[in-house]
């Protein structure tokens, strides 16, 4: 560690093209990774309900979750000590294991082992999470919204398109012997191999050791030495209890996510209760293809409103797309188009929370904390969206689709309340801005 700090940093105008290169890789890298996540996700619930049956489809779809969370915290731990490139190689390679357990289980009908490759799937969704930090490692502070949410923006091209593909990936494999549903996990661990093969060859140098490396060389006039801290997670909570505005991004990003996945995840088991099996897979790739455009293609917009007109009403504004999500949503009924006007709004609003919440938790604690913050920050947003998947499959399978949309309304009150309050935001002072590289 001390060897990595202690290297000659890059003369500051090269810190620019680092950036330019550590940006459009992230871009290459987040198509890849998102058409892995996506593919999988868009069958999980489907698969799991065949598998282990409807009440425990929500159950294995926040294995997932619950595994992206979990994750964060030896993924943050690496990144602290070693960078940002070793972190995201060793989330993407779980998260491949995890993709070729889930179709050993798909053959084998062992619910157990489904449960396991969810979990260690949910890697590739731990990565992509994280990625959007890289971004911003390097990033002139006044442009961090921006830089986070072009990282964000990059995965629409593959998510979008991922759940259109899982009817011929499903297709192709079932040529090769494999069940049905098993396809698209096959190709998702694929996807995921490819990327950390990727970074592990090209994201040099890391952007995280560069950031720290200039903040030691450049400190503020008077201030003391950049200190590495550790990212723990008791730490990190220590940094987050005292700061109000921190207190907030993790909210927006949490509650953004458990009201995003609580719809999302039973959306295809909605739909699968009135369409064929020969016409499921198109009407929700269609359906969830919509919902994530609207997750992350128009992220670059909220980026720039977030740097132009604050963070606080950038959340409020996702607040209330969700809550117009859930009610499209919960009164649908048997209308695809009017579904996938619902899902498109769930994507914005959690579009809204997921970057306007980061970017304001990224400034509102000092740079040495960052790391162990922002994966303080995935760990409760997985955990969040995981109680919400693992819920929801006993919800709709006792109430309906309806009233789990209604329930997931109600769980944004907290936020709403909390995003009112004023928290006594304060811009970064001197000595974070020159740390912050």
């Amino acid at each position: 560690m001390s060897t990595d700090l202690t290297a000659p940093a890059p003369p500051r105008p090269d810190v620019a093209g680092i950036q330019r290169r550590t940006v459009r890789l992230l871009f290459l890298t987040q198509i890849i990774g998102g058409i892995g996540v996506t593919i999988g996700i868009s069958v999980g619930a489907l698969l799991a309900a065949r598998v282990a049956g409807t009440a425990l489809a929500g159950v294995a779809q926040s294995a997932g979750v619950v595994g992206a969370a979990l994750l964060a915290i030896p993924v943050t731990r690496l990144m602290a000590a070693r960078g940002r490139r070793p972190g995201l190689v060793l989330a993407y390679t779980v998260g491949a294991v995890g993709g070729v357990l889930v179709v050993v289980a798909t053959v084998t009908r062992l619910v157990p082992l489904l449960f396991v490759g969810m979990l260690l799937f949910g890697g590739g969704t731990a990565a992509n999470l994280q990625a959007r930090y890289t971004a911003v490692d390097l990033a002139e502070p006044q442009r961090r919204g921006r830089q986070l949410s072009l990282v964000v923006w990059a995965t629409t091209i593959g998510a979008v398109a991922a759940p259109n593909f899982a009817a011929l990936a499903d297709d192709t494999t079932r040529g090769w012997g494999l069940p049905a549903l098993a396809g698209p996990f096959a190709f998702s661990a694929v996807a995921f191999t490819l990327t950390a093969v990727v970074l592990l060859v090209l994201l040099r140098p890391d952007p995280l050791l560069t950031a720290r490396r200039l903040a030691a060389a450049e400190p503020a006039p008077g201030a003391a030495p950049a200190v590495t801290r550790r990212g723990g997670m008791v730490a990190a909570w220590r940094t987050v209890r005292g700061r109000p505005a921190a207190r907030l991004g993790i909210a927006a990003v949490a509650v953004g996510h458990l009201v995003m996945v609580a719809v999302m995840s039973m959306t295809p088991v909605h739909l699968g209760e009135w369409h064929s099996d020969e016409d499921v897979l198109p009407v929700v790739g269609l359906v969830l293809s919509l919902h994530i455009a609207g997750m992350y293609a128009l992220s670059p917009v909220v980026g720039w409103l977030t740097d132009r007109v604050g963070r606080r009403p950038v959340i409020l504004g996702g607040v209330a797309l969700l809550l117009a999500a859930c009610a499209v949503s919960g009164t649908a009924g048997h209308h695809t188009a009017l579904l996938s006007v619902g899902l498109t709004l769930l994507g914005l609003g959690w579009s809204g929370t997921m970057v306007a919440g980061s970017t304001l938790l990224s400034e509102s604690v000092p740079t040495a904390d960052r790391p162990g913050v922002q994966g303080l920050s995935d760990l409760l947003m997985g955990l969040a969206g995981a109680g919400a998947a693992a819920v929801s499959g006993f919800v709709m399978r006792a109430v309906g689709y309806p009233t789990l949309t209604l329930l997931a309304a109600i769980a944004v009150v907290p936020l709403v309340a909390l995003a009112l309050r004023r928290t006594g935001t304060q811009p970064l002072d001197e000595e974070e801005l020159n740390t912050c590289g």
